[in-house]
């Protein structure tokens, strides 16, 4: 079940991510659907909000048009 669980995270940060216009507006928005999704699944908010924002950041920097 715990597995799940981190998959369904994974897969929430991924539909989430892509939101902003400046890097830090990305950082933001991506740090906090990261704590938001690891708050919910009972994991660690600030590795969430890490994961989240980094994972964001990247996305927008690899495809700006798809942000």
């Amino acid at each position: 079940m715990r597995h799940i669980a981190k998959i369904s995270a994974v897969f929430a940060l991924l539909g989430l991510a892509a939101c902003g216009d400046t890097l830090g507006e990305q950082a933001l928005i991506g740090g906090a659907a990261g704590a938001g999704t690891a708050a919910a699944t009972g994991g660690d908010a600030t590795t969430g909000a890490v994961v989240g924002a980094a994972g964001n950041v990247a996305y927008c920097r690899t495809y700006p048009s798809r942000c």
